[in-house]
């Protein structure tokens, strides 16, 4: 292993040749040395940094697994990887990790002698400008990298005085300056990715201070490394630092039958998920929720709105599995007789990760009372009262024979529609029923794959956007893909009413990243918690690989998020701070054995629910 001293002394021998970005991009000043370009993240023989307010929870082997593992992200084995009721997975303790000493490394110098290469190239000495690998789109789309993102592991002042050497391994293998698991642990971290996405969109030369699971401060890169010397910095080479997706709609126990919905008629609650869920057990019900959840959380979502559950089983063994990958919950109880709301609300008020809300499945199942009463517990409670409205022809026909009324009115006229209610779907809705969910600040989730699958329509979300009205986007257990889920909203709209009427952008590609993130906490009841990257925030949030052919070149990155994006660019998935899943394994717990388990308890269930479908004769 070359010593720093000697990399020190390889580059300033080398100082002055121009070579090619590692991504073969834009041509630069050479750094020097054979490691040139690469950054020191805390490798043995790296120099000693300060003693004081060093990062917390690095470690020393590069890809090791997150402690308390199973099957973790580097591959060790240890702890308990047995599933089902009782057992035993990561917990939400925030305990401190070991530090492992290191801090900033010397490495090739970088004077800025010599001749500049690329449009801001200039001679003489002293600092000058680094170019990242999309720094020939500078002023279109996001700004062009360089400044603090030009900083080795030393923060702003190795800039001038050369910089660390960025050993290990890369988000896709082997490549140089990379993210490592450990990187993620402990109680602080100073993240300084390539781009990160604000509220007002994305940005480059900032960092993230975590701290305590939130987003202690967010400011630009240069700034944060001076306030925190004694931290190392976390470069986050050609990655997007994000906010975690919100599913603003789901059902944790119906991940099982989600590949019998295929092909069926409208209104299949009453054909497969009430008998499904009425067939569920203890173990089967935990299982199905722990399966939810690892699709959730490989598909980039960190929050998850469940809408209640049929299952005879208590709602703790659903909160174990949230709790056990680690995923944030609003875990609804269904109260349609009445019972059980303000036991369910105390029960986990002031959680950490599970959030409570209560249910009705539909108006037609409670009495008016009952549903004016659930409202206004869940009002009191600043908990979100979830219903599904509007979603098929035949509830809205059921609705007008019964009551004289549409669902939506309904649940207005008997006083239970407020800024606490969580609208499900939605899809059939007069302009009446439009300006009654502006008017009394009622959120609707969105959930535009449901509508593909088994719906009658597709809500008009644009719609909604012009009147103000709340919204976020719900998969209602299709698939668990925040991605694909981006698209199949933007897509819906524009089949739906941008064709007809030419609307060529339907919302922007902002939007739609919005209603994913920000617009789904807020429709869920977390909109003070999580959904942004912004202090005092969880720090809940996705490590995006840029550095991949379908975001090259990049122009409009909220657009292509939307239409070009995929979950197998997801490198990590982090909840409350602490890292949950590394390249599409979770950490901490044995998915393998999960997926065993289902495969083995699913075939039972399905034999008890007796579920008929329908198979269409002729095809």
């Amino acid at each position: 292993m070359t010593s720093a001293p000697d990399e020190a002394a390889a580059g300033a021998e080398e100082r002055g040749r121009t070579r090619r970005d590692a991504t073969g991009d834009t041509p630069r000043p050479d750094d020097g040395g054979p490691d040139a370009g690469r950054q020191d993240f805390g490798r043995p023989g790296a120099a000693p940094g300060p003693a004081a307010d060093t990062q917390d929870g690095a470690a020393d082997t590069d890809g090791a697994a997150p402690s308390g593992s199973g099957h973790g992200p580097g591959g060790g084995q240890g702890g308990s990887g047995g599933h089902g009721p009782g057992s035993s997975g990561t917990d939400d303790r925030t305990d401190d990790r070991t530090d492992d000493g290191t801090g900033p490394g010397s490495g090739g110098g970088q004077d800025g002698s010599g001749p500049g290469v690329g449009p801001d190239a200039g001679h003489g000495q002293g600092p000058g400008p680094r170019f990242g690998r999309r720094g020939f789109l500078a002023g279109v789309g996001i700004p062009a990298a360089g400044g603090a993102l030009a900083w080795g592991a030393a923060g702003p002042d190795a800039w001038a005085a050369g910089r660390g050497d960025g050993r290990g391994e890369g988000p896709s293998g082997g490549r140089e300056g990379g993210p490592q698991p450990r990187h993620f642990e402990g109680k602080r971290q100073l993240l300084v990715p390539e781009v990160v996405l604000l509220p007002k969109g994305p940005v480059r030369e900032h960092a993230v201070l975590v701290e305590d699971g939130r987003f202690h401060t967010v400011g630009p890169a240069r700034q944060l490394t001076r306030a925190h010397p004694g931290l190392h910095p976390v470069r986050l080479e050609r990655h997007l630092l994000m906010p975690g997706f919100v599913d603003a709609h789901t059902h944790l126990v119906q991940s099982f039958g989600k590949a019998r919905t295929f092909g069926q008629p409208s209104e299949i609650f009453k054909t497969i998920w009430e008998p499904l869920e009425h067939a569920l057990d203890e173990e089967s019900a935990y299982l199905s929720a722990k399966l939810t959840v690892l699709q959730a959380l490989r598909g980039g979502f960190t929050t998850l709105a469940d809408a209640g559950s049929r299952a005879p089983v208590d709602s703790s063994v659903l909160a174990r599995a949230t709790q056990e990958a680690g995923i944030r919950c609003v875990l609804s109880k269904v109260v349609s007789d009445g019972k059980g709301g303000p036991e369910h609300l105390h029960r986990w008020d002031g959680h950490r990760l599970v959030h409570p809300s209560l249910a009705v499945p539909v108006p037609e199942d409670a009495t008016d009372r009952v549903l004016k009463r659930t409202a206004d517990l869940c009002a009191e409670a600043k908990a979100p009262f979830q219903i599904h409205l509007n979603e098929h022809l035949a509830s809205v026909e059921r609705s007008l024979k019964s009551v004289d009324r549409r669902p939506l009115a309904h649940l207005h006229h008997v006083g239970a529609l407020g800024p606490h209610t969580l609208a499900a779907h939605t899809t059939l809705l007069t302009p009446d029923e439009m300006r009654m969910l502006a008017d009394t600040g009622a959120a609707v989730s969105y959930n535009p794959v449901a509508s593909a699958w088994k719906g009658n329509a597709v809500a008009q979300a644009t719609m909604m956007a012009a009147w103000r009205i709340r919204f976020g986007l719900g998969t209602d257990s299709t698939r668990g893909d925040g991605f694909r889920l981006l698209d199949a909203a933007e897509s819906a709209q524009r089949l739906t009413s941008g064709l007809a009427t030419g609307d060529s952008s339907c919302g922007t590609g902002r939007l739609w990243v919005s209603a994913a993130t920000a617009g789904g906490a807020d429709a869920v009841g977390l909109g003070a918690r999580t959904g942004e990257i912004a202090e005092g925030k969880a720090a809940d949030y996705l490590l995006v690989d840029l550095d991949v052919p379908e975001l090259t070149p990049t122009f409009d990155l909220d657009w292509e998020l939307v239409r070009l994006a995929g979950k197998d660019q997801l490198t990590a998935v982090v909840v409350d701070g602490r890292l949950r899943l590394w390249k599409g394994r979770p950490a901490g717990w044995d998915a393998d054995a999960l997926v065993r388990r289902v495969t083995e308890v699913a075939p039972e269930v399905f034999r008890r629910a007796g579920i008929d479908r329908v198979t269409p004769r002729g095809l």
